[in-house]
């Protein structure tokens, strides 16, 4: 199966977070037939794949997810968003470019250096999870990295899927991510008649301030690897629906992606106090999606701007901007990790896509750096 064919056969299953939802069962005989000793490991509402191949040598990881997010109205598309067709030379659909087509080429690229270097002198696993893209509390991968790392296996390598690319394939790396912190508020107010002011609190009105503080506050500058901490409100919800009633609460959904430069800790304590500056009571629920991380290690980024010079005759810029990815997850563990995949212009919007000339540059690029790693191992 070609990286294209591949790329649609897993587009085509609607593997919303955190299912899985059939990929690994199309995934697992490919890794199979190259030798990989392929596992699934069960967690909680999401599901991982292992696929190890060799005992020898450093432990080389492709990291990568087969969920993803809702396709968002479907009518909406050009095409349908789980039908991976392609049209003008680019395949389209929900997980083309992340990561669904990076995973597909990886495989391809494995297909292509094994037969050439039958016995690699280092080893090389993959690893998939069905919950990148979800909650933390359907479970997470970090669990089996623990586990991993009781046993002593340790991975030396981790190369991340996610669609780190600019303008063109390769042309930006990312090394670390910033943390991601989310909170779901609720404010408290009193309902009532509007023609009675004195007699209702209004959460709508109270809210205003509050954000307007929460859009002010400089909450740390960053620093030389990091963009500073940003601070964005996703939703608000409240009303009855009535022109003439004042609403009893308000549910508001925020985020931060908080750079090294402030904690999780901090960031609450500085939102609460402002929240104690309002007239209404407050409830409020933290996820701590990922912290911060950052790879200081050099071997797998030689590597990989070799990998890079060989084939795109240039070395890439590294930028550590964007969203959480699934590096953050094996970086604690003290593995070298590396982000690089398609271009993410179109991740997570209608029409996400990946061009069929971006999909076989990428699987060269992933060859390549196969190539690379075992030059470097011998």
């Amino acid at each position: 199966m070609s990286a294209l064919n591949l790329a649609q056969s897993l587009i085509r299953i609607k593997s919303i977070s955190p299912n899985d939802g059939g990929c690994f069962d199309i995934l697992e005989p490919e890794l199979a037939s190259l030798g990989f000793n392929v596992e699934k490991i069960k967690e909680l509402n999401c599901e991982t794949l292992l696929a190890k191949l060799g005992n020898k040598g450093k432990i080389f990881c492709y990291l990568g997810h087969t969920d993803v997010v809702p396709s968002g109205p479907e009518e909406e598309w050009s095409s349908h968003p789980f039908e991976a067709n392609v049209i003008d030379g680019h395949l389209i659909g929900r997980g083309a470019a992340d990561m669904k087509g990076s995973v597909a080429a990886f495989i391809e690229a494995l297909k292509i250096f094994l037969p050439a270097c039958q016995e690699p002198e280092f080893q090389i696993w993959v690893m998939l999870t069905s919950n990148e893209e979800g909650e933390p509390q359907d479970g997470k991968i970090n669990t089996l990295i623990n586990a991993l790392t009781a046993k002593n296996e340790i991975i030396d390598y981790c190369l991340v899927g996610e669609a780190s690319s600019s303008k063109e394939v390769g042309d930006v790396l990312r090394v670390g991510r910033r943390g991601s912190l989310s909170g779901s508020l609720k404010l408290l107010g009193k309902q009532g008649h509007v023609a009675y002011p004195k007699k209702v609190l209004s959460p709508i009105l109270e809210i205003g301030p509050v954000i307007s503080e929460l859009r002010e506050v400089e909450w740390d500058q960053g620093n030389k690897y990091f963009d500073p901490t940003s601070f964005q409100i996703s939703n608000i919800e409240s009303g009855t629906g009535a022109t003439n009633v004042v609403p009893g609460h308000l549910n508001m959904l925020f985020n931060f992606r908080f750079s090294p430069e402030s904690s999780h800790e901090s960031l609450k304590q500085r939102v609460i106090s402002i929240l104690n500056k309002s007239k209404c009571a407050f409830e409020i629920e933290w996820t701590l999606n990922a912290d911060p991380y950052l790879t200081k290690k050099t071997d797998l980024l030689n590597i990989i701007q070799s990998a890079l010079l060989a084939v795109n005759q240039k070395e890439a810029i590294v930028d550590n901007g964007g969203g959480t990815s699934d590096g953050r997850w094996i970086a604690p563990s003290g593995a070298e990790v590396i982000e690089l995949g398609p271009i993410n212009q179109t991740i997570h919007q209608i029409d996400e896509k990946i061009s069929l000339s971006d999909l076989e540059l990428l699987t060269r690029i992933y060859h390549q750096i196969l190539v690379e790693t075992q030059a470097a191992a011998n």
